[in-house]
């Protein structure tokens, strides 16, 4: 007997008004039709970060390594704001599934509300332990100074990210996904415009050098954040953003932090076990080659997330549409939807991974003008490549959990594969058995099939529909 058939799910509940699209159209094309556009958004993200990289390259492996450092600050920035984000999807979607708009768009503004206090908390975390991080990364000299400049110019944007991060979540759960592409179309289109004319002091932009890349960052998410505020006032793209249900009500607020909390303490474990292992990475070798080994690995790390990102976008739409299947009392076709997803994202993630296989010569003579980093981090990068699609079978499935409300089990899959899996092994065969990059990457890998394979087993079993959000 099937798992499905031993959960005895009921039959579909008839909603009282005539269902949308979502909730009655064919799992696999809507699925696909939600997440082209998220992943049109994920890639435009990811290009704002390229972009930086590639012009940091430019400069030095100093300047690489202080935005790769940057990087991963605004990574927990992001992980921690999965605290809000990941109950205003689950609650949102659940509630639309419903056909109970009014309490969907009162959970998004009490969400709003709380990604503004967040986002003061996260600037005042970054800007005062930005010298603590440089050091942590055995940063001296030049590199330090820059560095802890970057990282306290950066914070002032984790507030607006803060802002929209929630404000998109809540969009893609009444199923507006093309709104969020839009934001970040036009925050790609700004980081570009700001940041090359500040690196290099085009027109009337003053000539910054570093210095440039970052405040054209923050000037872009400051117009993200504005941006998003805005549409969300203007209430036509699914909610409206209102004065009288800004202030927070402790119910409500408690129940947007108690679905995300587990999501929020995965997203902090795993960032700490990859600072852990960014610091593991800048251990391997004193310099030159320690500091050829980091730029490789931040390189690798930022060149990866064209992989990633297709798995990113189908777990979006993923979780929204399983939310509100749940919602419309459907376990049934919220079970397919995550297969779906996994499916139709498994062939263009093999794509994706020959061609970083076959280019990666050509993609790291056009990161980094250093002959060194491009020699150590080639033939890493192309073992990297094999392991993409388990990778994107973890974040598809663990996506698809977090919008039915299930965060707790993934916060165990992380909690291992971090703290018993990348760690250790990243120590053993990186630093202990002289393995360099590579070897310290063999943590990784192990850690991305873990997560593949507990992911799948979960979802598979079919009872995380039962979650009560």
């Amino acid at each position: 007997m099937s798992q499905l058939g031993r959960l005895r799910l009921p039959p579909p509940r008839r909603p009282s008004r005539p269902a949308d699209h979502m909730t009655t159209g064919p799992v696999g094309r809507t699925t696909l039709w939600l997440a082209l556009p998220v992943l049109a958004e994920q890639l435009l993200n990811t290009l704002v970060g390229l972009v930086d990289t590639f012009l940091a390259g430019r400069i030095s492996p100093a300047a690489t390594s202080a935005v790769g450092l940057s990087a991963y600050v605004g990574w927990l920035a992001s992980m921690l704001v999965m605290l809000i984000g990941t109950g205003t999807t689950a609650l949102v979607a659940r509630y639309e599934g419903r056909r109970e708009h009014e309490k969907a768009n009162h959970f998004a503004n009490q969400s709003v509300t709380l990604a503004v206090v967040l986002g003061i908390a996260l600037f005042v975390f970054a800007y005062e332990l930005a010298p603590w991080f440089a050091r942590y990364c055995r940063m001296t000299g030049n590199a330090f100074r820059i560095t802890v400049d970057y990282l306290r110019m950066d914070a002032v944007g984790h507030l607006a990210m803060s802002v929209m991060i929630v404000g998109c979540a809540g969009l893609r759960g009444v199923g507006n996904m093309r709104t969020p592409m839009m934001i970040y179309a036009v925050i790609n289109a700004v980081n570009v415009i700001f940041s090359w004319g500040l690196v290099y002091g085009v027109g009337p932009l003053p000539r910054m050098g570093v210095t440039g890349i970052v405040a054209g960052t923050v000037i872009a998410k400051i117009t993200g954040a504005t941006l998003t505020v805005a549409l969300l006032a203007g209430g036509r793209h699914g909610l409206e953003l209102l004065w009288s249900q800004a202030p927070l009500i402790l119910h409500s607020a408690a129940r947007i932090l108690r679905i995300g909390l587990p999501a929020a303490a995965d997203g902090a474990i795993m960032w700490s076990g990859h600072f852990v292992f960014l610091a593991i990475v800048s251990r391997l070798a004193g310099p030159p080659l320690g500091e050829a080994y980091f730029a490789a690995h931040v390189i690798a790390i930022r060149v990866e997330a064209f992989s990633y990102l297709p798995a990113v976008a189908w777990a979006a739409a993923t979780a929204t549409m399983i939310g509100q299947a749940l919602g419309a009392a459907d376990p049934r076709r919220a079970i397919r939807c995550g297969h779906h997803a996994v499916i139709q994202c498994a062939a263009l993630s093999a794509v994706i991974a020959t061609l970083f296989f076959i280019g990666a010569p050509y993609i790291f003579q056009l990161m980094t003008l250093d002959p060194r980093v491009r020699a150590e981090g080639i033939q890493p990068f192309r073992v990297l490549a094999l392991f993409q699609p388990l990778l994107v079978t973890a974040i598809i499935y663990i996506g698809a959990l977090r919008g039915a409300g299930d965060t707790r089990f993934p916060l165990l899959i992380t909690i291992v594969g971090t703290l018993f899996i990348r760690i250790p092994l990243g120590w053993l065969f990186g630093i202990v058995l002289h393995g360099g990059l590579l070897g310290a990457w063999v943590g990784m890998f192990a850690d991305m099939t873990w997560r593949a394979i507990a992911a799948s087993i979960r979802y598979a079993r079919g009872a995380w529909v039962r979650t009560r959000v």
